[in-house]
């Protein structure tokens, strides 16, 4: 039987490809705009990585991780 986590795989939140297609090339910030996207809209459990960032390697599956470079635009999102 197939592992299914919700909001990553089955209908019940926004999946992996939903979040890219939000956050992709936009920043995060407090509110919502052409080029930002409202911090408090990110699911609850989410983090924000930047390029000097450390991370923990605890595997979360429900976590969103948002990858930004220098600037803080999103350049990759995925579950973990």
């Amino acid at each position: 039987m197939p592992l299914v986590v919700p909001g990553i795989q089955s209908s019940g939140g926004a999946g992996i490809e939903e979040w890219t297609n939000k956050l992709m090339g936009k920043k995060i910030g407090e509110n919502h705009d052409e080029v930002t996207f409202a911090k408090q809209d990110l699911p609850k459990e989410h983090r924000i990585l930047k390029p000097d960032s450390m991370s923990t390697m605890d595997h979360k599956p429900e976590r969103l991780n948002v990858h930004v470079d220098e600037d803080g635009t999103v350049k990759n999102v995925r579950y973990g």
